[in-house]
């Protein structure tokens, strides 16, 4: 019987040891999260990691030929390029991109990344550089021309999306209004669009600068209307992890750079035409 317990004994000492263990580790992980400083080693090896959803139209995305193209692609790049450091993307599961820029499998989320207090607690951000809001698109013969029309209607949204989150922490605004008080969610605003397109949905909550330029793409751009409700607008930034105080400095300065020599301005007419919702303006 001694023998028994004392190897009852050892069994349970190794499991406490086992769950102490993985405990500090985590508690590691995410104090040096908060802690280290990585641009030393960033410069180092000459490239930076960039987390991103590579179906967000027109920030990050594949063309038909598999290049990955957007608005963000350009303005990293464009930032990395002031200090000599290659900006590679990295397409991530968008439900784990804090997961993933908290264990250091990339050094940024930057992809029409909404700035909010909750992602505040857990990361630090650029300073802001695009405004957005969250827009109803739906097609123009559902004559749909304010949330309260969506009454009894079926609505899209994308998974963990600003848009998602803005509907729950506000249902009187629209999600009330809505069929089940539940929206379709998807992974993507593609999918989401082709069943607006084909009538599964009759309307899409959806990021004002994806809108706008999805329907200047269409053949018959007046066969949708974008309303805007009353959701507050959002800015865009790039997230890091807390420690990465010099990181955030250098695109900070690489950003307002673009803005001085025209670059910035250039990168938006590209994208987004006469729309120009950027939020920084040239130094005077």
């Amino acid at each position: 019987m001694k023998k028994r317990n004392i190897l009852i004994l050892v069994t349970l000492l190794v499991f406490l040891f086992t769950l102490t263990g993985c405990s500090n580790n985590k508690k590691s992980v995410a104090q040096e999260a908060n802690t280290a400083d990585t641009w030393s080693s960033i410069k180092k090896r000459g490239r930076v990691i960039i987390g991103l959803d590579d179906t967000f139209v027109p920030m990050g995305f594949r063309e038909k030929n598999g290049q990955l193209v957007g608005y963000d692609i350009d303005l990293a790049k464009a930032v990395f390029k002031q200090y000599g450091i290659k900006a590679d993307f990295q397409p991530i599961d968008w439900n784990m991109k804090e997961t993933e820029l908290r264990n250091r499998t990339i050094d940024l989320i930057w992809n029409g990344y909404t700035i909010t207090p909750a992602r505040k607690k857990q990361l630090m951000f650029s300073r802001p550089y695009m405004a957005n809001r969250q827009v109803l698109v739906t097609k123009t013969k559902e004559n749909i021309t304010s949330f309260k029309g969506m009454q009894g209607k079926t609505l899209g949204a994308q998974t963990s999306s600003s848009g998602a989150s803005l509907l729950n922490e506000h249902p009187t605004m629209l999600k009330d209004y809505i069929k089940g008080k539940t929206p379709v969610l998807y992974d993507s605003f593609n999918n989401a669009l082709m069943d607006l397109d084909d009538g599964r949905i009759q309307g899409l909550l959806i990021d004002s600068v994806y809108a706008g330029y999805y329907i200047s793409k269409e053949k018959d751009p007046t066969s949708y209307r974008i309303t805007r409700g009353g959701f507050d607008g959002e800015d865009f930034a790039a997230g890091m992890r807390k420690g990465d105080k010099t990181l955030k400095s250098k695109i900070d300065q690489g950003l307002q750079h673009l803005a001085n020599t025209g670059e910035l301005q250039r990168i938006n007419r590209k994208w987004f035409g006469n729309s120009d919702n950027s939020l920084i303006q040239p130094a005077k």
